[in-house]
């Protein structure tokens, strides 16, 4: 007789908390800096000025016959955007507000709100940027031309979700060893600049070298979405499952002992750093 009711209840703390997600999004993207526009612009400069240096080293050393058939610049944007975006998620999750922090004392607040939002506007910033780098290149350079855009929009969105997963495990890390934490998402991130493979085709690595890549799933996602992107270019030996399977996994692992963390927080954590 009164399942309307609770219906409406559980409807209206559905989008309290979408609502709360959106503005706790919102002050993290203004985090980086006070001005939206500004922000943006200033993460779009980053995003443009690696790919120059990439397209410059590329040009210096040689390794242009490396690249699949196609825009030369596009095959560089393709690996840089997934890179950023994976990166900074796992950064902006994994430093994402803890059970510990000021923000929690509010009670709308819990961590699940904390790790959407950093992720959301994460992934929003890098979006527009990506939109703003490539409107512009193909008004003022070449035209952009994506075989499958839907393909290489779920590839991005892979990259955001692995990106989240891996991060979970190092927030869940960070309130037990916070310099620990802390160092090991420095060298993952580091070592990404190599280990994604966003420099290198995995069709043309030797399979001694690909192995040394083939562990980490966002090499999985850049070369599937250079297949995607360009339509002279089929991966052979990477798969879109397999990134999948591990931002699943981390997502499992990172929630149950984000729970478990939650479970034994205290403030007094922190007195002693």
């Amino acid at each position: 007789m009164f399942s309307p009711s609770v219906t409406a209840n559980t409807a209206t703390s559905l989008f309290r908390q979408m609502d709360l997600i959106y503005h706790a999004a919102v002050r993290h993207v203004r985090k980086s800096h006070g001005n939206a526009i500004i922000g943006l612009v200033m993460n779009m400069m980053q995003t443009v000025m690696m790919i120059v240096v990439f397209y410059i080293m590329y040009k210096v050393l040689g390794l242009t016959s490396m690249r699949v058939r196609g825009d030369f610049v596009l095959y560089i944007m393709s690996g840089i955007f997934l890179f950023m975006t994976h990166t900074r998620t796992l950064g902006a999750v994994s430093s994402a507000d803890g059970s510990t922090s000021a923000m929690m004392k509010h009670a709308p607040m819990n961590p699940i709100v904390s790790v959407l939002s950093a992720a959301l506007g994460t992934l929003y910033v890098q979006l527009l940027s990506m939109g703003l780098v490539l409107g512009v290149y193909s008004l003022s350079f070449h035209p952009v031309s994506i075989a499958d855009p839907v393909g290489a929009m779920a590839m991005v969105l892979l990259a955001w979700s692995s990106g989240i997963g891996i991060g979970l495990l190092f927030r869940a890390l960070r309130p037990w060893q916070p310099d620990l934490a802390t160092i090991a998402t420095l060298i993952f991130m580091r070592a990404n600049m190599v280990a994604s493979g966003k420099m290198f085709v995995a069709n043309s690595l030797p399979p001694r070298i690909r192995g040394y890549f083939s562990w980490n799933p966002l090499f999985h996602t850049i070369d599937q979405c250079r297949g995607f992107v360009f339509e002279n270019y089929t991966p052979h030996f990477t798969s879109t499952l397999y990134p999948v399977y591990v931002t699943l996994a981390c997502l499992m692992i990172g929630l149950i002992a984000e729970f478990y963390t939650s479970q034994h927080a205290s403030v007094s954590w922190e007195m002693g750093r």
